[in-house]
């Protein structure tokens, strides 16, 4: 399918359309801040001017998250529709962010924003291509060396109802949002229709109805089916970040191979993806361990990301206590790993597994 349609799909309906208004606080960016990123899987630091960060098919929002997360770096985004990119552009500048530039493209046009990169963000993208795999390709081109691509696709089985109700509106000719709006207002409230639409985040609104019923292109992905496109590239899984993924990728791809067997996988795939990375630092020996930029103003309380919001940043964390906010309040400062106990290193990798905090090699 030419790109041309998925671009004016995006031209008509950009998506999400969150409103001007909405914003995010910076310590809910965490998980998008590259510093905590490049240590987590290359165990040094990266100095945030010093780093460059591509949104690969931006859609409408995630440039001013990803500013947010990274205030002093350069980052990058390319999207196909100029209603989008208008959109977020407006959104920045109504928020005060001004390290983002914006590029209309295709992103598997080498040309339209080369690298080297060192995060690629692509959520929610490759699904919509004619071939996933090129589109892959054309990510990992643009990747430093111990660069991170993180990717979303649709998972087989968790989209399996919005992908029936999508067949059954394209059987029935229903092409506007105006029409899928009537039919949707005759379905019984026992209805299998009417069970998804109440239980679905996106269809709250015409963009997300449109983006879930009306887009030209859409995959779907086993596990396997993943994993088979990964390896035609020189990317590895580093981490599996979908709701319940275990810690250890081989064990999360048995997990979702058992899932999938079964036909009950609950959720899309999320994973990020390394190129020549270093792997992690572990927290002893020379080790310098930090706090995540992004929380490095306040370690207060984290509540949930607002309903709309979360699905593009994670999910969300159980509130953190006074000790805990004690503990991390230490690590304002880089600090060596020898001058802690073994309760307290103990202590710090879970909040290094949980992106709160930083280890780094001292070099």
């Amino acid at each position: 399918m030419p790109s041309h349609e998925v671009r004016g799909h995006y031209e008509r309906h950009p998506y999400p359309h969150y409103p001007l208004i909405s914003s995010v606080r910076r310590r809910d960016t965490y998980a998008l801040n590259l510093q905590a990123l490049w240590a987590r899987f290359n165990g040094v630091f990266l100095p945030p001017q010093e780093g460059r960060i591509l949104i690969a098919g931006s859609g409408s929002f995630a440039p001013y998250t990803m500013s947010v997360a990274n205030p002093r770096t350069q980052v990058t985004a390319l999207d196909l529709a100029g209603s989008n990119l208008c959109r977020a552009r407006l959104h920045c500048l109504l928020h005060g962010r001004r390290n983002v530039r914006f590029l209309q493209g295709d992103l598997l046009d080498l040309k339209a924003a080369p690298g080297p990169f060192h995060f690629i963000d692509s959520f929610g993208v490759l699904h919509h291509l004619d071939d996933p795999a090129a589109g892959l390709h054309a990510l990992e081109c643009r990747l430093s060396p111990g660069g991170i691509l993180r990717v979303m696709v649709y998972g087989r089985y968790a989209r399996r109802e919005a992908e029936s109700i999508r067949r059954g509106v394209k059987l029935l000719g229903i092409d506007n949002i105006s029409k899928l709006k009537q039919l949707f207002a005759r379905a019984k409230p026992e209805s299998r229709i009417r069970s998804y639409l109440d239980n679905s985040w996106e269809a709250r609104s015409d963009s997300g109805l449109a983006d879930l019923f009306l887009h030209p292109r859409v995959h779907t992905y086993r596990i396997d089916e993943f994993l088979a496109m990964v390896s035609q590239s020189r990317l590895q899984p580093l981490l599996f970040a979908h709701a319940r993924a275990l810690s250890d990728p081989p064990a999360e791809i048995e997990r979702l191979r058992e899932l999938d067997r079964r036909k009950e996988t609950p959720t899309n795939i999320i994973c990020y993806l390394g190129l020549d990375t270093r792997g992690p630092c572990p927290p002893d020996g020379n080790a310098l361990l930090c706090l995540n930029p992004c929380l490095d103003t306040t370690v207060s309380t984290f509540h949930p990301c607002p309903v709309e919001i979360a699905p593009r940043l994670g999910f969300e964390n159980p509130p953190l206590d006074f000790a805990a906010r004690r503990f991390l309040r230490r690590f304002r400062t880089a600090a060596p790993a020898s001058i802690f106990s073994e309760d307290e290193l103990l202590i710090a990798r879970s909040y290094l597994d949980a992106l709160f905090m930083m280890a780094c090699r001292a070099e």
